[in-house]
């Protein structure tokens, strides 16, 4: 069997809006640029949308923050999501770094400690999602203990743009997709009596990608019933 043997599959959005306009039932020859426009518009959307509905995991990044003594309280890039698993690393530059889990909690949480203040080795922190973002560690950094806080984070996706080749920043696994979406959100604008049919799809094609958007690894649970046997 002859393949090609290449992998360079990967169709800038200007191709896909005319690959989607036609599900639509819109030829290629009768897409104009108020067409064009909807469709950068859509695809925007939908990129927000889908950083809405789950992690996407070809958009997560380790961020390293070094601390400051005294300081609590620092800022999160606006473009960041949410912050997923995150630890501080105590370094002394003369062994081995130590890692140790830091735990999140909720503004009602931090609220309640009555000293905010106190100084030692962060175990916890609150992430304030606000238009600037910031993250607050507790304990207080000391400047001894732990020397930086690194953290996974999801980050939004890249602009989708109609500018000359770009492509989108999703993964092969996720064209179809971003396609029968892109198709169904075009269909509400130019065609509202076939959207309904396409949005069946849409769903199809979203929920067969994000179930393979997944870290493969065993999760174990183990309930404490020592108790019971007192």
């Amino acid at each position: 069997m002859a393949t090609t043997g290449t992998y360079n599959f990967n169709p800038g959005l200007g191709e896909i809006t005319i690959y989607a306009y036609m599900n639509v039932g819109i030829r290629p020859t009768a897409i104009v640029q108020e067409h064009m426009e909807a469709a950068r518009m859509a695809a925007n959307m939908m990129c927000a949308r889908w950083s809405n509905q789950g992690v996407n995991l070809w958009a997560v990044d380790l961020i390293d923050v070094p601390l400051i003594a005294g300081v609590d309280t620092y800022s999160v890039d606006p473009n960041t999501v949410v912050m997923l698993d995150a630890y501080a690393r105590h370094d002394d530059l003369t062994s081995p770094p130590i890692d140790r889990p830091l735990m999140p909690i909720s503004r009602s949480e931090y609220a309640s400690y009555s000293n905010k203040t106190v100084q030692g080795a962060p175990t916890v922190y609150w992430f304030d999602r606000t238009l600037s973002p910031t993250f607050t560690l507790w304990p207080v950094p000391d400047g001894q203990s732990v020397q930086s806080i690194k953290y996974y984070r999801v980050r939004r996706i890249q602009d989708s743009s109609m500018s000359g080749t770009t492509q989108l920043e999703i993964p092969y696994l996720w064209l179809e997709a971003f396609a029968d979406g892109l198709a169904y959100r075009l269909a509400r604008i130019w065609k509202p009596e076939i959207a309904v049919a396409l949005k069946a799809q849409a769903d199809e094609s979203y929920k067969i990608a994000a179930d393979q958007n997944i870290e493969t690894s065993n999760v174990y649970m183990s309930p404490m019933i020592g108790g019971y046997f007192r």
